[in-house]
């Protein structure tokens, strides 16, 4: 005969008593109340179809098993955690954010956006620096206009395409030379009809070119997309990675818990066009290494400070599209570095907010040390 004692005991020896909040015996038939490790349908199936069957493999099949499974309570951080709503078609957003400005922050992620296209991914990038939009210079396409195209009945926005990116900027709808003077809320729903009613497509990226700092505009990109991770860009010297310190707090915070995919230190060492092989660190030497390694992120990449990568921005070619050349090669293998990242975090992630990559274009997981 079934007892209430045999089934507790069943119950602990699975390991699943913790789950159960009620259970009850009436004839062969068992009722049990449960709450599943996690919210998704999924995991409450797999559940189920394991209790049923360590259920009819101890106890025989005439033991009828009534089960109600419920999901569990979010728990108060994360209810409180700022997070948007995934846009259709676009696997994975990275924030390219830094602490302050003038450190190369829109070169890297313009220079990023290439090499990542040239790797074989769909990219998007979008220039969020509402007040200095760099992106229309740095790909040569100031003075286009982004079309309105018709997607399911609805008029959106058809990004502005060159060297492989889809890109949108403020600066295709304000004038060169036109100030853009905007309050905080403003601005943000500028931003917002930019990520929203844009025709991006299918990307396997979509890079989000931060403004320097911490405010408004970061936060309002929190909460309008689920940001997969962040990259983090800084120069070596100390004044930078201070600023920087400020930035990583900000992605790390309960309320925001966006995993920071690691550092790209820019400007690292200058190395003349006529001495290839010489490195000069005007800026200070491994200051990124050493703050990544007390912050527990990886140094993504260390970008030099290089005549041609000022010029190539400034004519609208980006740096990384020199074939063979020692820039190109450090940008491609810093993007490696961080799709790598991208791997090892998203297997922690769930898919709402992180989904796998398709093509890792001769990516592969970090080995763990």
């Amino acid at each position: 005969m079934l007892t209430k004692e045999k089934v507790q005991d069943f119950l602990k020896e699975i390991e699943v008593d913790d789950l159960v909040s009620n259970f009850q015996i009436m004839g062969n038939d068992v009722y049990i109340d449960m709450t599943a490790h996690s919210p998704a349908m999924h995991e409450k199936k797999k559940l189920e179809a394991a209790m049923k069957q360590a259920f009819a493999s101890e106890f025989g099949e005439e033991i009828q098993l009534k089960l109600k499974i419920v999901s569990p309570e979010p728990s108060e951080i994360q209810q409180s955690q700022i997070k948007g709503k995934q846009i259709p078609g676009i696997q994975n957003i990275i924030a390219i954010a830094s602490g302050k400005g003038g450190v190369g922050k829109s070169t890297v992620a313009a220079n990023m956006a290439v090499t990542l296209a040239k790797m074989g991914f769909k990219v998007g990038l979008l220039d969020a620096d509402i007040y200095g939009p760099s992106v229309p210079t740095m790909f040569d396409t100031e003075g286009e206009k982004p079309l309105s195209v018709e997607v399911n009945g609805k008029s959106m926005m058809k990004p502005i395409e060159n060297y492989g990116v889809k890109m949108l900027s403020i600066g295709y709808f304000s004038g060169a030379n036109q100030a853009v003077v905007w309050r905080g809320p403003m601005a943000s729903k500028a931003l917002n009809q930019m990520i929203r009613d844009a025709a991006w497509g299918e990307l396997d990226f979509l890079l989000i070119d931060l403004p320097p700092g911490t405010g408004d505009i970061h936060l309002s990109i929190i909460q309008e997309v689920p940001v997969t991770g962040a990259v983090i860009v800084s120069t070596p010297q100390h004044v930078a990675l201070a600023d920087v310190r400020k930035g990583i707090a900000m992605f790390q915070m309960e309320s925001i818990n966006i995993p920071v995919l690691g550092l790209i230190e820019n400007m690292a060492y200058f190395t003349p066009a006529e001495l290839p092989d010489n490195k000069y660190y005007i800026f200070g030497q491994q200051g990124a290494q050493y703050l990544a390694e007390d912050l527990g992120i990886p140094v993504l990449g260390e970008i030099p400070l290089i005549q041609s990568i000022r010029e190539a921005g400034d004519v609208g070619r980006p740096a990384a599209l020199q074939e063979g050349s020692k820039i190109a090669e450090i940008y491609t293998e810093t993007a490696r570095n961080m799709v790598e990242s991208l791997v090892e975090r998203n297997k922690n992630l769930p898919p709402t907010e992180a989904v796998k990559i398709s093509t890792m274009a001769g990516c592969s997981p970090k080995a763990k040390k």
